[in-house]
């Protein structure tokens, strides 16, 4: 027991004196290395005063060689700037010895100004004094004073002025017409050549062919019930007449005409004909006539070869097949004016889509004028608007017969399409009395100017030849009076392509040899 205390005792003195050993050492190991860490601080503060000083150095020479640099400058600049003021100094001085010398120049040219000056009024005076004299000799030899003498110059002059105005109007005339009439030769000939359609004649009575003249009273019916029940059903008059086997169908509709002809002719092959019967034919023959609008309007879209029309506006060009315009179908009159109005177009280099489209709408109104209101054009721009055409195409439907100016190519080519169209050579119709009238109303117009000793419209009245009386009218005049007569008549008459204005003067000497 003892022994293990002491043994014990030991280990704690010799864990003691190491510990103290330890510490011992440890504090000389951190004495050396705070010396040491001291020694390297001391020399990184001089490498730092000597790195410092250098630059300090390098910078108070840089700052005293960009003084240097700047004084240079501008002692450079200053130099230059005197050099300048001296070169303007000498500008100046002698701008102003130039002006001394112009103002010098200047006030002995007005001396000598003043001098002619008053030479020229004496000279004046003196030509004042010798015109007077003049003038008063000439009045005395020549008989006229100044102001009939001034007279006599403004007709002389007047008449060469008018005969020269009469020959440069005449020479432009020609030259201009000539190129005109060329090109538009050129541009009809080629659209009329290119495009050919056929047209055929309608009235407005349609006559149905009978087997024999006992179907009229069949027709007829027990006290009249089955003419009253197709008449009140089609609209038409059934024009039963001495005619032998035929009845004509009367009726200002074409529409309603063609469905009582189509369903007439129906009952007469079928043979049972009473109001039932009548009533369902004529529903048959509704159907089959609005098919064929239908299908009319579709096969004129196809041929003007026109996208994007409405379902609507191909129905009214199908009812178009029915209309007549003087003797010439307004289906194939439309065609034909979409046609002529693209190959136009085509000549022209203008948009032949837009021009066909406006040539084939320009009559919509014709489809329904009977039913509403207006004029068919008045009728075919409100269609146009409803159905959403554009308002190119809208202005050219409502221009085509001048109810307002036209302002685009497009209503112009329409225009010329459409008399085009309806001027050529068997295309219309019209009656004798109306073309009778169209032609007095021709020459009437021609005769309303002073100096006509007569006129008379030939060629069908596409020309106008008018005698002019010689003594009351000179060659220079009929210019002048040829262009003042066709104004008038286009301002005041409605025709068809157009009027040769002919003006005829004779003069004739006769002198007897005795």
């Amino acid at each position: 027991m003892p022994g293990t205390i002491i043994a014990i005792v030991g280990i704690v003195a010799a864990l003691m004196i190491g510990f103290a050993v330890g510490i011992l050492y440890r504090k000389k190991v951190s004495e050396r290395e705070i010396s040491s860490a001291e020694e390297e601080a001391k020399r990184i503060i001089n490498e730092g005063i000597k790195t410092a000083e250098n630059k300090k150095r390098e910078a108070l020479l840089e700052a005293k060689e960009e003084t240097h640099r700047l004084r240079s400058e501008c002692d450079r600049e200053i130099k230059e700037r005197r050099n300048e003021v001296q070169k303007q100094e000498r500008r100046l001085q002698q701008k102003e010895e130039n002006l001394d010398r112009k103002t010098d120049s200047l006030e002995k040219k007005t001396e000598n100004l003043n001098r002619k000056l008053q030479e020229a009024e004496a000279q004046l005076e003196e030509a004042r004094m010798v015109k007077k004299s003049q003038l008063d000799m000439l009045e005395k030899i020549s008989g006229y004073s100044v102001d009939e003498a001034k007279q006599y110059l403004i007709d002389s002059l007047e008449t060469e002025v008018t005969h020269e105005k009469a020959a440069k109007l005449k020479e432009l005339e020609a030259q201009y017409k000539e190129e005109a009439e060329q090109k538009a030769r050129e541009y009809i000939t080629t659209a009329i050549q290119r495009c050919a359609a056929d047209h055929t004649s309608e009235v407005t009575v349609s006559v149905v062919p009978l087997p024999n003249d006992e179907m009229k009273g069949r027709i007829i019916g027990r006290e009249g019930r089955n003419i009253r029940s197709i008449e009140t059903l089609t609209g038409c008059d059934l024009i039963i007449d001495d005619t032998p086997e035929a009845i004509t169908l009367s009726c200002f509709d074409p529409v309603r005409r063609e469905v009582a002809r189509i369903a007439l002719e129906k009952l007469i092959q079928d043979g049972r004909i009473h109001p039932a019967r009548i009533e369902e034919m004529v529903a048959k023959a509704q159907k089959e006539v609005n098919q064929s609008i239908k299908e009319a309007g579709e096969q004129a879209i196809f041929e003007t070869n026109i996208h994007g029309v409405h379902p609507d506006i191909v129905k009214l060009l199908g009812r178009m097949k029915y209309r007549t315009s003087h003797g010439q179908n307004a289906l194939k009159h439309s065609i034909e004016v979409s046609h002529i109005a693209g190959l136009l177009a085509a000549e022209l280099g203008v948009d032949v889509t837009m021009a066909k489209r406006a040539g084939l709408l320009h009559d919509l109104g014709k489809a329904i004028d009977h039913e509403v209101e207006g004029s068919h054009v008045s009728i075919g721009v409100d269609l146009a608007r409803k159905y959403k055409e554009s308002e190119e195409i809208v202005h050219a439907i409502e221009a085509h017969h001048n109810d307002v100016e036209p302002h685009s190519v497009i209503a112009v080519l329409v225009q010329a399409a459409d008399a085009i169209s309806a001027s050529r050579p068997g295309a219309r119709r019209e009656n004798i009395e109306n073309y009778v009238k169209r032609l007095e109303k021709l020459e009437a117009v021609s005769r309303s100017f002073p100096g006509i000793a007569s006129s008379y419209a030939i060629q069908a009245g596409r020309e106008i030849r008018i005698m002019v009386k010689p003594e009351e009218v000179s060659e220079d005049q009929m210019t002048l009076l040829a262009r003042d007569i066709a104004k008038k008549i286009e301002a005041e008459l409605t025709y068809p392509g157009q009027i040769k204005v002919h003006v005829l003067r004779e003069t004739k000497a006769v002198d007897y040899a005795k």
